[in-house]
């Protein structure tokens, strides 16, 4: 099972998602545009905290470990990511349920949550693999994971059912641990720039 930890970087800080952070995580999850691609839509707190009460269930059977991203530049909560699918036996799990205030779309704040998190899966725990996956139909999110250097691998047809009905078909790509010096230098290239 993995330890929940805090990963800090210049603009951004990861910490571990607990209760106490409801109120301040509906604050950025209240635009509907973050929910269009994602499993659930939250329309309100009860959904978020119904949302947070799920993740803190998986996180408690060792499946995932969810953060919440605290802005370091307005001290505000913008948004929340996770580990999941998570299997140490295979030294390997997925990076997902990431979703950001549209305030901090196309900012520093994507690209060093996840240098952050990869830095994290492969020199901390070591593992072999990262996995990334999205909505096909969610053309921002597919160029944002192939910015950092991912390798798309696929498209899982009909994969999941999201709660309006629709059925989803996912992309999935994939950072291995031979990939990794390679990104962790763009993605550093990328920081830079946006300093």
């Amino acid at each position: 099972m993995l330890k929940p930890v805090e990963l800090s970087g210049e603009r951004v800080k990861l910490l571990p998602l607990e209760e106490i952070h409801a109120e301040n995580l509906y604050k950025a999850a209240k635009p509907q545009e973050i929910w269009r691609y994602l499993p659930v839509k939250v329309q309100n707190i009860e959904d978020l905290k119904a949302v947070i009460k799920d993740a803190l269930k998986r996180k408690e059977n060792g499946s995932e470990l969810p953060f919440v991203v605290l802005d370091l530049e307005t001290n505000s909560i913008v948004g929340s990511t996770r580990f999941l699918d998570i299997s140490i036996a295979n030294k390997s799990l997925e990076i997902g349920w990431t979703w950001y205030h549209p305030s901090v779309w196309r900012t520093r704040v994507n690209t060093e949550c996840k240098y952050l998190l990869l830095k994290h899966c492969f020199e901390d725990l070591n593992l072999n693999r990262v996995q990334l996956k999205t909505d096909v139909r969610n053309q921002r999110s597919r160029a944002a994971i192939l910015r950092l250097g991912a390798v798309q691998e696929g498209i899982i047809r009909k994969q999941m059912i999201l709660s309006d009905g629709y059925v989803r078909d996912s992309v999935i790509f994939s950072i291995i641990k031979e990939e990794w010096p390679s990104v962790k230098e763009r993605l550093e290239g990328f920081l830079q720039r946006h300093k």
